[in-house]
């Protein structure tokens, strides 16, 4: 689909929303601006533009395998079958083409899956995406509902014929879109009260971080100690139902910079918020590490190689689009060049990459 043409998606993900069978979602236009008028845009119009692209995917997902043997991974790369499992990470929002079944999973035939089956010059009967955009580590086991069509249980695409799985979940278990979504909402006041204006604001000033920690307690880290324990028993069915596969646990690429650096405005969020935001996509992919390491199974790092393709970096360099895309691609969510450097990151894992 011409950049033209690329709507944000509004919707309900999954992990906004867990009690519901389906995700209605609907488009608006995207702005079709210049470089010069997207300078000129005012937070309130970024603000309102972003969002859209934010609630329709439960933002975040991240790539996961798992080796079948600890020392499997000196042999050569399999060559298939593979199945690819996951959320939008995976599954590559508004990077056109789309295709697939069911529709409503918004998967793109340039997401990483596609490209490393490539690279490994699997035929397209050893090659199956069953990702999801939405898709929770719950929804391995059960069916998803999106507003066109349904997903069947990822997990069931597996089999004993299986020798490579990639597995991108998580995010959306600890309610990172609502998060982004919460932390907007409060920069826009932030902003609006004359934040940011002072020297002595730096990134002390994180009114959604006191959203979230209370009493010594972060309910987000409470989260992600959840989702380990989830992902703990999905990695063990996994093993289960594709003994001879070698699957691979890959990190997040870096969605914010480590410190705002100006960044904070761009993006409607408090500068100490920035921070926040960065510092738990940190504990998230330091979670799926130490899973990985304790399940006997490799993690892909992609967070390295994208420091300084974060969604605040230039629009030639970065992997992951801000608030308003100014590439086919779903807000805060990985774009076309993305796609290709977690690609590459897990085929240097596999032994194939350069």
């Amino acid at each position: 689909m011409p950049y033209a043409s690329n709507p944000f998606l509004l919707g309900c993900p999954a992990a906004l929303s867990p009690g519901r069978a389906t995700c209605r979602v609907h488009r608006i236009a995207a702005p079709d601006t210049s470089e010069t008028e997207e300078q000129d845009l005012t937070m309130k119009n970024s603000v309102r533009a972003g969002l859209a692209g934010l609630l329709a995917f439960g933002v975040l997902g991240t790539v996961v395998g798992i080796a079948h043997h600890d020392d499997d991974s000196d042999g050569p790369a399999p060559k298939g079958p593979y199945v690819a499992m996951g959320d939008s990470y995976t599954a590559g929002p508004e990077i056109p083409d789309q295709k697939g079944e069911p529709a409503g999973c918004d998967r793109s035939d340039r997401n990483y899956p596609s490209l490393v089956a490539r690279r490994l010059g699997l035929k397209s009967a050893d090659f199956q995406d069953v990702s999801c955009t939405g898709a929770t580590i719950g929804n391995l086991t059960d069916v998803q509902g999106t507003d066109d069509g349904a997903n069947q249980a990822q997990l069931s695409a597996l089999s004993d014929e299986t020798r490579l799985v990639t597995l991108g979940i998580g995010g959306n278990d600890i309610g990172f879109s609502s998060m982004i979504k919460q932390c907007v909402k409060q920069g826009v006041v932030y902003y609006a009260l004359g934040g940011g204006s002072r020297a002595d604001d730096g990134d002390a000033d994180a009114p959604c971080r006191e959203r979230y920690v209370s009493g010594g307690t972060d309910e987000v880290q409470e989260k992600i100690k959840a989702a380990d324990e989830q992902l703990a028993r999905a990695l063990g069915e996994v093993r289960q139902r594709a003994p001879e596969a070698r699957v691979y646990v890959v990190g997040y690429p870096a969605i914010l910079p480590a410190e705002s650096s100006g960044c904070g405005r761009a993006m409607g969020l408090a500068p100490g918020d920035v921070s926040y935001l960065h510092e738990k996509e940190q504990q998230l992919n330091a979670m799926l590490r130490a899973r990985a390491k304790t399940a006997g199974v490799r993690y892909v790092d992609t967070y390295t190689p994208s420091v300084g393709r974060d969604a605040c970096s230039t629009r030639g360099e970065r992997w992951i689009e801000p608030l308003i895309p100014r590439a086919a691609a779903a807000a805060v969510h990985p774009n076309e060049r993305g796609e290709r450097g977690m690609a590459d990151a897990v085929l240097k894992t596999l032994g194939t990459g350069d």
